[in-house]
């Protein structure tokens, strides 16, 4: 099988091995597509730290790659997980300050290869409904369903997203779905413009001078009743989301939280709740679901996809143009 390696910084090989060997309790799944953005970027050129040689691709669809599996027959399409759990160490001592899950394609190999074996718990089944281009976004979905549910908010309460990414979008749109009403805010005008695109239509540039006034009159002077905070936005910043906040509100901080720094005296103050979402892996069904009934549109993104002999290009890319438009999604075709 074709398998795609990261040997060293901005050194990815092309080699063949053997396919996986059969596994009792394990599917041989074929991938298919791979999605790749920013963060695949920073670990092939080196600004992301990791041990190599490492396999890239986290976000991955596939299907079953033969028959003799009860209830996936050969063909049917597969969500594969990006977050899997950390392997069990039996007897071994555990070591605290690892982590209790592996991410794919950064701390563990990903999937930028032709076939692998993995367990039923590591792959959700896909609907026919739904195309290859959203089921790649499933996981930025589920996290953002996961922040939306911390927030706790009602119909007609305002939140504040903090981040006008990918991820920031669908949490907008997932709110509006759940009747609630967001205030988008980001550092770059683009982005606002394109997020409105997308159905967004409160926004606020980061830098305004006149941001919390602005926020006040879009809520009646209440301020905002939760805030979500998305730490792959850069040149926002995280303390915005605690002094636009009214008292006793909620604050989520969402992603991976490297690099950010706080000041704590405004959460201490309003005795705001701060919690902390990351991905995981547990609740794809429901993002699925989600996406089904209409309540993330991704009709705005343009999807390109490269053959898996030009991906080392795309990832220089990435870094040759940090500031390409948001709504541009980039796959890699493996099949």
């Amino acid at each position: 099988m074709n398998v795609w390696k990261l040997v060293s910084v901005g050194n990815l090989e092309h080699c063949e091995t053997e396919n996986p060997a059969r596994e009792e309790g394990k599917v041989r799944v074929r991938v298919t597509k791979v999605l790749v953005n920013g963060t695949d970027s920073a670990i092939f050129n080196g600004t992301l730290k990791v041990r190599c040689p490492l396999i890239p691709g986290r976000y991955a669809v596939g299907m079953v790659a033969e028959d003799g599996v009860p209830h996936l027959p050969k063909g049917t399409r597969l969500l594969l997980h990006s977050v899997i759990d950390a392997p069990d160490t039996g007897t071994t001592p555990k070591d605290f300050t690892e982590d209790e899950f592996l991410l794919c394609g950064r701390t563990t190999d990903g999937y930028m290869r032709d076939l692998i074996s993995i367990p039923p718990e590591q792959f959700t089944v896909l609907p026919d409904s739904l195309h290859d281009e959203n089921a790649l976004l499933m996981h930025h979905v589920a996290l953002a369903k996961a922040a939306a549910d911390k927030l706790g908010v009602v119909k007609g309460q305002h939140v504040a997203v903090i981040g006008a990414n990918l991820l920031g979008i669908l949490l907008c749109q997932l709110l509006i779905y759940q009747q609630a009403a967001p205030i988008l805010i980001d550092a770059e005008p683009e982005r606002l413009e394109f997020a409105r695109s997308c159905g967004v239509y409160y926004t606020i540039a980061a830098n305004d001078a006149e941001l919390l006034q602005k926020v006040a009159s879009i809520t009646g002077g209440r301020l905002v009743s939760g805030a979500v905070y998305m730490t792959a936005a850069l040149r926002n910043d995280v303390n915005a989301a605690f002094s636009l906040c009214a008292q006793h509100a909620n604050v989520v901080l969402c992603g991976f939280g490297d690099g950010i720094r706080l000041s704590a005296a405004v959460p201490f103050r309003k005795q705001l709740a701060v919690y902390c979402v990351s991905h995981r892996s547990d609740n794809l069904e429901s993002a699925i679901n989600l996406a089904v009934r209409g309540a993330v549109d991704v009709s705005a993104f343009r999807f390109r996809t490269v053959k898996a002999e030009d991906s080392a290009g795309l990832l220089e890319l990435y870094r040759a143009e940090p500031e390409r438009k948001l709504g541009e999604i980039n796959l890699v075709s493996l099949y």
